[in-house]
């Protein structure tokens, strides 16, 4: 009898009941929350989403200011193995473009990003980004098509554009004409929850919790 009520209390505890699904978030200043509080950060507005909708993942913020594709492809090998996430979010690439590096280069870093977050058995989720014309127009197009060619190559759901109704708006972007204002956070949210809603589990009762990741 001992034995059997032992058993039972091993099989109980919280140690034995499986982990909640992760989602991490790999991004740069646009997704680390970059002069705003990061709890008005569209990051954290999709946990608390999750939350109110029952979904029980837990999102996990590693997103850094400045992070170039190439340092997104140096850690996320590490970010793999510590979070296994069910679901990686990839927001790279706008420090690439505004540095004019060859985006032969960042489709490159995007896709063995993408092949290694698979081989881990996570989904993916890509969030595109454009750049201003006056890189030049054909570097512009090409930058941006990128993420559709992946998407396609990958047969990913994308993001055409995070900034989408909220770069040309007035009131909206931060002072350096780079960034969104606390007040463009929802809208961001909306333009990736779509894509990202096919991806996750049926919905529960278990809370989510948003944890920022420091590198």
């Amino acid at each position: 009898m001992r034995v059997w009520i032992l058993l039972c209390a091993l099989l109980l505890s919280p140690a034995s009941r499986a982990a909640p699904p992760t989602i991490l978030v790999l991004g740069d200043s646009l997704s680390s929350g970059y002069g705003i509080e990061v709890r008005d950060g569209w990051v954290n507005l999709l946990a608390q989403r999750l939350r109110t909708q029952g979904y029980p993942h837990v999102v996990v913020n590693a997103s850094v200011s400045g992070e170039t594709t190439a340092g997104g492809r140096t850690r996320l090998p590490g970010l793999l193995e510590r979070q296994q996430p069910a679901v990686v979010i990839l927001e790279l690439g706008a420090n690439d473009g505004l540095r004019g590096l060859p985006y032969t280069e960042m489709r490159a870093n995007l896709a063995a990003m993408i092949r290694a977050a698979q081989h881990a058995g996570a989904r993916v989720l890509l969030v595109g980004i454009r750049i201003p014309s006056n890189y030049g127009p054909e570097y512009s197009r090409r930058f941006h098509a990128v993420y559709a060619e992946l998407a396609r190559e990958f047969q990913l759901p994308y993001v055409p554009f995070l900034l989408d109704g909220v770069a040309l708006t007035p009131g909206l972007m931060q002072a350096d004409g780079l960034h969104p204002r606390a007040a463009a956070q929802p809208r961001l949210l909306e333009n990736v929850w779509s894509h990202l809603l096919p991806l996750l589990a049926p919905a529960t009762t278990e809370p989510v919790a948003a944890t920022q990741v420091t590198e």
